[in-house]
């Protein structure tokens, strides 16, 4: 197991680039990725780095030279001879050659596009622009840097005893909350933990951490190169992404409200069993469910993912109902800011209504709360989101409205599209 304290202290960046390999990202991101290549590959995107929590001065913290050479050499990555044949011939999700021979292909002969960075009040402001297919795996390399350039920038002046203490105790704290979950009957839970990681040596640490303490009710990991090194299963399905691309790309009012049903009906074409999970929320969970059409409510499950989260399964649990389906049957997945409070509560609010699973994500692989002076080292919101697509800006409404972005007419439009009435506000922590 490596030391990551004394790997800290003793830090050479050519050893340790944050991020090693192009499939040091999400699961979900290959998939949908692919879904991309095959129906909207000419679709030009613009995504952009959104700091939600302004009181992180990000530009203040970490030095552009440092950040540029980390993005350069992303930019530098291809698919190594290992890596594509892991894609090629593992099974994901029970299926063989999940990801197809032309879209391999094309993978294995990848660069990331250029980006473009600037300083402005304080914060970076990092774009992409370019083929959708190839900007938006610009997306979980680029979060990945940020989270762990600022943790280098507030560990870079500890001494070797005090990294040891720190390590200590962040890994006392994920050992304590892996013990309460353990007594948990039925339990199945997944690291989600790649896009605001604390860095990779540590999501590593707590892969392994969370098999060693859980056996079977882990999962596995949604970061793909940690799946293949650990021999673990590779989990995700899709995000807010497809349907806010989508939706930007419709052309009218009627085109816009059958937009998020397209991106999915496009989805069953390629993905079966439980690859078919719903994500209802990208412009209100109940009006979707209230206006989807029969045959989603024959799909695996849901992920929940803003909002109320028991509020959120009580209405997929009320929809599956209405629709003839059997609740008990299906599978609801909660991923939106959990820790180990939150798991058990919901794992045991829903037992034996619905069957549950859990993505862990900050709060697993970033959880340095009170560890260091100042908490400077506190997990905070940071996401980089599909801002354009040709030349039409991209909305996201939430169920929770603190994380609604786009332009505020069209934001208007939307809750007008969407039928999307009074939202609670609640806190983003990550």
């Amino acid at each position: 197991m490596v030391d990551i304290a004394t790997r800290v202290y003793n830090h050479k960046w050519k050893i340790d680039p944050i991020v090693r390999s192009l499939i040091d990202t999400d699961f979900y991101k290959l998939l949908m990725c692919q879904s991309v290549f095959r129906n909207k590959r000419d679709t030009k995107v613009t995504f952009s780095l959104i700091n939600r929590t302004k009181s992180i001065r990000m530009a203040d913290l970490i030095d552009e030279g440092e950040l540029r050479e980390q993005l350069d050499h992303v930019r530098s990555l291809s698919l190594s001879r290992g890596e594509s044949t892991w894609l090629r011939g593992n099974t994901f999700y029970g299926k063989r050659q999940m990801f197809r021979p032309d879209f391999m292909e094309w993978f294995e002969n990848l660069r990331l596009p250029p980006y473009h960075l600037e300083k402005r009040d304080g914060q970076y402001e990092l774009t992409f622009e370019g083929a959708w297919p190839e900007v938006m795996l610009w997306e979980i390399p680029a979060l990945s840097i940020l989270m762990e350039l600022r943790s280098r920038a507030v560990t870079g002046d500890m001494g070797r005893f005090e990294l040891q203490v720190l390590y200590a105790r962040a890994m006392t704290r994920v050992w304590e909350k892996v013990e309460q979950l353990k007594p948990l009957d039925g339990l199945k839970i997944a690291d989600f933990g790649t896009r605001r990681r604390h860095s990779y040596l540590w999501q590593d640490w707590c892969v392994q951490a969370m098999g060693e303490g859980l056996g079977s009710k882990f999962s596995g990991t949604s970061n793909c190169l940690i799946a293949m090194k650990r021999d673990l299963e590779a989990v995700g399905t899709n995000a807010h992404e497809l349907p806010m691309v989508y939706s930007a790309l419709a052309d009218g009012d009627e085109a816009l409200a059958r937009a998020p049903y397209d991106v999915l009906a496009d989805w069953q074409d390629e993905h079966e069993g439980n690859l078919r999970i719903i994500l209802p929320d990208t412009y209100g969970t109940r009006g979707f469910l209230d206006n989807a059409p029969d045959w989603l409510a024959g799909w695996t499950g849901i992920r929940i993912d803003s909002g109320d989260p028991a509020t959120g399964a009580e209405v997929a649990i009320d929809w599956w109902t209405s629709r003839g389906e059997d609740p008990t049957k299906k599978l609801v997945i909660f991923s939106d800011g959990l820790d180990v409070e939150k798991i058990v509560d919901l794992h045991k609010r829903f037992k034996g209504r619905v069957r549950t699973s859990f993505g862990w994500g900050t709060l697993l692989t970033n959880d340095f709360r009170g560890l260091v002076n100042n908490d400077a080292l506190a997990p905070f919101s940071l996401v980089c989101k599909a801002i354009e697509a040709d030349g039409k800006p991209t909305v996201k409404l939430s169920d929770n409205p603190r994380k609604a972005m786009g332009p505020s007419e069209e934001i208007a439009r939307y809750k007008r599209v969407f039928g999307v009435g009074e939202q609670s506000d609640m806190d983003v922590v990550v």
